[in-house]
């Protein structure tokens, strides 16, 4: 019996499919859909014209720059953040500022932008404090922003400096946070008498495994005490301490921070510093699902072309059935986790009151699919999988630590459950039923 006939056509690529309209725009047949059913009409899930060029402009520096020798050459050295790549996708693609208002020189755009930006970030494993920086830090000073406090000001200051590209800024919260539950600060404000007149506070304490915190300027840190609020201080200031970890995936390398009687200014309180972080973790959720996305699109491309030229038994390795399966599931998960990517981002830019739903959804789907991504690039690579000269194991790094991010997949699918009000799981039943 004759073995699998060869492949006479190249598996299906993870194309995004044509652009349609422009952008702002959303799909009239969604849109009929939605009011017919007297339901609100369904976001457009396509790629908008600009978000298409915004696409190509960064893929084109980061294949310049990031390619794979660059980013393991970067991951073995003393500076793990490449801190030149990121100055040239902030500075000649604005992509620091892509969140800020135009008129505090930013770009304007929204959340579906940003996802895009962040789906070619995870696509070439960058190390640029892309999530730290222009997603978690600006979302929370966004929601400061727009809440008008007194802190408000200075809330805008940074996101000026930030899209000035004179300033990074990062988030001090655990990178495992997850949204939806209220971060415990563990920052302590000193006694009222150790504060300046100015309105400037003393912070002492400790945050472990902050993401993006070693290449920024300045600190956004939550911190408890009367008032409990959200705190900026200059990375650089005396009494700033960031230990470098050893992380498993040092393209993103995690820090611990620690404070110890920090000159800092209040720029929220109370309630809306709680806001504020908690708009930035589902803010960060979402485009760390749309990195998924491009991570596991990017790892399903070199696989693809591998298995095309790679010969065993004088036949493309591509060509037996089981290999042809094992990609097609593949490229199924990585258009299923696009699809809850581009929503949640969507409901992001529209501020949709579906939005906690969403998040919870794409970061879910998008960890399980990055992880598989990530093991099935080194299983159909065979022995030079396992290497460190192949990038495998780059993809594999990101995605397991992406996949513990703001939230665990089960974690999300649990929060998932209480905000769709399903039941919780039954117990399993006794091992040793009680005779009667």
């Amino acid at each position: 019996m004759e073995g699998p006939a060869p492949v006479t056509q190249e598996a299906p690529a993870t194309q995004e499919g044509p652009v349609t309209q422009e952008a702002q725009t959303r799909a009239e047949p969604a849109a009929s859909a939605g009011q017919a059913g007297g339901g609100t009409a369904l976001p457009d899930l396509t790629y908008t014209e600009q978000e298409t060029e915004l696409r190509s402009a960064v893929r084109s520096v980061l294949e310049d720059q990031a390619s794979f020798s660059a980013v393991l050459a970067r991951t073995e050295s003393a500076q793990t953040y490449d801190t030149a790549l990121w100055r040239t996708l902030a500075a000649d693609i604005g992509c620091a500022g892509l969140l800020v208002p135009e008129s505090l020189g930013g770009a304007g755009a929204s959340f579906r932008e940003a996802a895009v930006m962040a789906e070619e970030v995870g696509r070439s494993v960058a190390a640029v404090p892309y999530l730290g920086s222009a997603v978690l830090a600006t979302a929370a000073l966004l929601s400061v922003l727009k809440a008008g406090e007194a802190g408000s000001v200075s809330a805008g200051e940074l996101l000026t400096e930030l899209a000035s590209v004179t300033t990074t800024v990062a988030l001090a919260v655990p990178f495992a946070s997850m949204p939806g539950i209220r971060v415990e600060p563990e920052i302590r404000i000193g006694p009222a008498e150790e504060h300046d007149a100015d309105g400037m506070y003393r912070l002492s304490g400790s945050v472990s495994e902050v993401a993006d915190a070693l290449p920024a300027d300045v600190l956004v840190v939550p911190a408890d005490g009367v008032p409990h609020g959200l705190f900026a201080l200059r990375a650089h200031e005396p009494g700033v301490t960031r230990t470098p970890v050893v992380s498993l995936d040092m393209t993103r390398q995690l820090c611990d921070l620690r404070l110890e009687n920090v000159l800092a200014r209040r720029i929220a309180a109370g309630p809306q510093a709680e806001l504020a972080v908690a708009a930035a973790l589902r803010a960060g959720a979402a485009m760390l699902a749309a990195e998924q996305v491009g991570l596991a699109e990017r790892a399903l491309e070199i696989t693809l072309d591998y298995v095309k030229h790679r010969y065993q038994f004088a036949r493309p390795v591509g060509s037996f059935q089981a290999i042809k399966h094992m990609l097609a599931d593949w490229w199924v998960a990585v258009t299923q986790a696009r699809a809850a990517s581009r929503y949640a981002a969507a409901c992001l830019a529209d501020a949709d009151q579906d939005a906690p739903v969403a998040v919870a959804l794409a970061k879910a789907a998008c960890s399980d699919t990055a992880m598989l991504a990530g093991q099935e690039m080194i299983q159909l690579h065979g022995g030079i999988g396992f290497t460190w000269e192949h990038p495998a194991h780059l993809y594999l790094k990101r995605a397991k630590s992406s996949s513990i991010g703001l939230g665990t997949a089960d974690r999300h699918r649990a929060a998932l459950g209480r905000l769709a009000n399903l039941p919780p799981p039954s117990p399993p039943p006794s091992p040793h039923p009680r005779r009667p």
